[in-house]
């Protein structure tokens, strides 16, 4: 039996973007469209949110201090302590129908994150692009041609990257060099056509083992290194949409869920939906490793 709990009922419109601070012992995460910032800390149960300027997609702590944010067009610096946000650079403040989605930090200590189509009204284009933003805080764009930029993780020994574009049914895999932060030869690693399913948020175990959230499906997967399924998990959430281990032992994986766009029928069923589920799934994290800039 799945040990799963709800430790924070926050009820979050799009829960995203979880990323544990091994030296404050704690979790942060987002709420993009409440436009929040969420800290957890096990050892206590207390919680802080803060609030943000614009969407947040995703984020990272800094070696430094504070944390490093992927939000609305660009990167940017935040200091808990004051509430205050420092813009590092714009990095599609030419694109104004996309804005930072999922992202993490590698373990060579750069920031990554891709862009989101996001334009009501409008048909989805494929005009989204992966970023990397350096240790010296220049921008690189990686990769392009996505319409929801999601699921970076990387392999134990980061020489493969994985990524999703939510619009399709594929988790692609590059060669990765972490030395340079270039990626090359792209193929299939994922393909979940047959399950007319989405891809979202993900992770890899200490084994190597890729952990997917499959929205609208309340499942969370693991595959082995040659993308084959080893394990499904049922929610009691049905949009599931990223997770990460964290913990004093890195065995616990976190996992971030949405009330966004679930009619009050849906929820009623649902008394955690939008909330930071804490799964025992018999497996540890690789330590993270926080933004070098």
């Amino acid at each position: 039996m799945i040990d799963i709990q709800c430790v924070v009922e926050t009820r979050a419109l799009l829960g995203e973007g979880p990323c544990w601070d091994s030296q404050a012992q704690c979790l942060w995460w987002v709420d993009i469209y409440a436009q929040a910032i969420h800290r957890y800390e096990p050892a206590t149960g207390g919680t802080q949110t803060f609030a943000t300027p614009q969407r947040p997609g995703c984020l990272a702590v800094r070696g430094r201090k504070g944390l490093v944010l992927a939000m609305g067009d660009g990167f940017h610096f935040f200091d808990p302590s004051t509430g205050e946000f420092q813009s590092i650079v714009d990095a599609e403040a030419d694109l104004p129908d996309t804005r930072m989605n999922d992202g993490k930090t590698d373990r060579q200590g750069r920031f990554w994150s891709g862009t989101v189509f996001e334009a009501e009204g409008k048909p989805p284009r494929a005009i989204g692009s992966l970023y990397r933003l350096n240790t010296d805080l220049t921008s690189h764009k990686a990769a392009q041609g996505f319409t929801c930029s999601n699921g970076l993780a990387w392999s134990p020994d980061s020489s493969t990257l994985y990524f999703t574009d939510s619009a399709t049914p594929y988790v692609w895999a590059w060669d990765f060099d972490k030395t340079t932060g270039e990626m090359e030869r792209r193929r299939v690693f994922i393909d979940l056509s047959s399950d007319s399913a989405l891809c979202d948020g993900a992770t890899v175990d200490a084994e190597g083992g890729y952990w997917l959230t499959m929205p609208y499906k309340s499942k969370l997967r693991r595959y082995d290194p040659y993308g084959r399924l080893m394990r499904t998990i049922e929610l009691p959430v049905d949009v599931p949409t990223c997770c990460e281990f964290g913990g004093p032992n890195l065995d616990i994986l976190y996992v971030t869920s949405a009330t966004q766009g679930r009619t009050s029928a849906q929820l009623r069923d649902q008394p955690w939906a939008g909330g930071l589920l804490a799964v025992d799934v018999g497996v540890k994290g690789l330590p993270g490793c926080a933004f070098g800039g």
